[in-house]
């Protein structure tokens, strides 16, 4: 007789046999309730990392550089074109052109003073550019936008109050929308490190460990 003639007339015992039928119930229950404690205990332990990850992240403090980039729009002065032939600074034209450029539309602007041509500009064209721009410009600046951001932004860092940041956990926000330059990275570190109990990069739940102050020695 093969096996599967034999099963159909094992199980039909199994389950007409008043005892073994107790005996499979019970046997059943136990597997449940075993499973289902299981379940719970890990339902509990991730419930309780969850927690514990919560209350970690709640005591640093997030400092985003990306707040310290001006959101101002500077308008560009490029010298380009004020160039003879596109090549070079001939005084009396450029004198010239600077007395019929308009300076309305640099009125109350912060103007990045340039020049995108491949072309040697003598130290007095600048010094003509910004007499002639000041009395309307809120503020010049040589270089081009990015160097600019750069400029305010480390100034910014600068004049940071780092009272509230003593002695605190503090994680320097990384990866966001807007770019920051590495060398703001460098001057926040230097400014807190003195300070802080400990220094991190990234996002408080996955962070990038920079500096920890070390437990005083007994």
């Amino acid at each position: 007789m093969g096996i599967t003639e034999v099963m159909p007339i094992f199980m039909h015992s199994i389950f007409t046999n008043t005892a073994m039928k107790k005996y499979v119930a019970v046997v059943w229950v136990k597997c449940i309730t075993h499973i289902w404690s299981k379940f719970t205990v890990s339902k509990k332990n991730c419930m309780s990392e969850v927690i514990v990850n919560k209350v970690a992240e709640s005591s640093l403090l997030t400092i985003d550089l990306a707040d310290y980039i001006p959101k101002e729009e500077p308008v560009i002065f490029d010298l380009k074109e004020y160039l003879f032939m596109g090549l070079i600074v001939k005084e009396k034209e450029f004198r010239t052109a600077l007395q019929q450029t308009a300076i309305d539309s640099f009125r109350d602007k912060t103007v990045l003073v340039l020049c995108t041509a491949d072309a040697i500009i003598p130290m007095w064209a600048y010094m003509l550019v910004a007499a002639h721009l000041q009395p309307a410009a809120k503020e010049l600046f040589l270089g081009t936008k990015e160097e600019w951001k750069k400029k305010k932004l480390l100034d910014a860092i600068a004049v940071i109050d780092l009272s509230v940041y003593k002695d605190q956990r503090i994680v320097i926000k990384g990866c966001g929308d807007e770019p920051v330059p590495e060398a703001a990275y460098l001057e926040i570190t230097n400014r807190l490190r003195p300070i802080v109990k400990s220094l991190m990069y990234g996002e408080p739940c996955s962070t990038v460990p920079i500096f920890k102050q070390p437990k005083p020695t007994t």
